[in-house]
């Protein structure tokens, strides 16, 4: 292997790089491409073969629609393959969800007969199942490389980290520049600036003149005319006139 070009072949658990990419970086729209680019390094790519489990179209059409088209861009990245499973329905969907049939199988199977039949120096598993550490076991037993590519501290990756040769810790460091899009930023909070204090008007100077204090005030008084006489009242009554009495000489 000194004398020629290392060659690498990758293989990709792709629901649990879904899942991981959302749990941990809350997100999942990555550039495959880029992402092995970066865990092969300059060394020969010979193929990526990406696992998968299908939808049904009949119990999630929506979701089908989105998932056919992801792995149509999954399929239009040179040198890979999509490798699809299937997903089992039971007959307590949709509170029960669906499960995985084949897929693990089929990842190992892969990685075997590519390695007995020469077609690889060194195996990359991209996984979290510690199911894998068997087919892992028996590449590095039979004389080739493996290496794993683990999201965070996961307990289930435990054992993979110790059976493979190289461990890649998948972070923010090793998916810089693999994004689809730009990472969303925080919101921004524009900073607080106080007023500026308002500069304050001259006070005009005091007169010296001490103040003085008004007059006492006087009410004046003013005449009232006299009141006019009720409209009730009689006008006097004339003298009494005393007429002279007849004379009667009867008596």
């Amino acid at each position: 292997m000194a004398d020629r070009e290392e060659r690498v072949m990758i293989f990709i658990d792709g629901s649990n790089m879904y899942h991981s990419l959302k749990a941990y970086f809350h997100r999942s729209d990555i550039d495959l491409n880029k992402f092995c680019e970066k865990l092969v390094n300059k060394r020969k790519l010979v193929r990526i073969y990406y696992y998968n489990a299908e939808v049904g179209q009949r119990e999630e059409p929506e979701r089908y629609k989105d998932q056919r088209a992801f792995f149509d861009s999954v399929e239009a990245i040179p040198y890979t393959e999509l490798r699809l499973g299937r997903l089992v329905y039971t007959n307590a969907w949709p509170n029960t969800p669906p499960y995985e049939k084949g897929v693990d199988v089929m990842l190992a199977t892969d990685m075997l007969t590519h390695c007995f039949k020469g077609n690889y120096d060194t195996a990359i598993l991209v996984a979290g199942d510690s199911d894998f550490v068997g087919a892992l076991q028996a590449v590095k037993d039979y004389g080739k490389h493996v290496e794993a590519a683990l999201f965070g501290e996961e307990r289930t990756s435990v054992p993979l980290r110790k059976v493979a040769d190289v461990v890649h810790i998948i972070d923010g460091n090793l998916l810089r520049g693999c994004w689809k899009a730009p990472p969303p930023q925080p919101r921004q909070h524009r900073p607080h600036h106080p007023r500026p204090p308002q500069p304050q008007q001259p006070q005009q100077a005091q007169s010296q003149t001490p103040l003085q204090a008004p007059p006492p005030f006087t009410p004046t008084l003013s005449p009232q005319p006299p009141a006019p006489p009720p409209s009730h009242q009689l006008p006097p009554s004339p003298p009494p006139q005393f007429l002279p009495r007849p004379f009667n000489p009867d008596g």
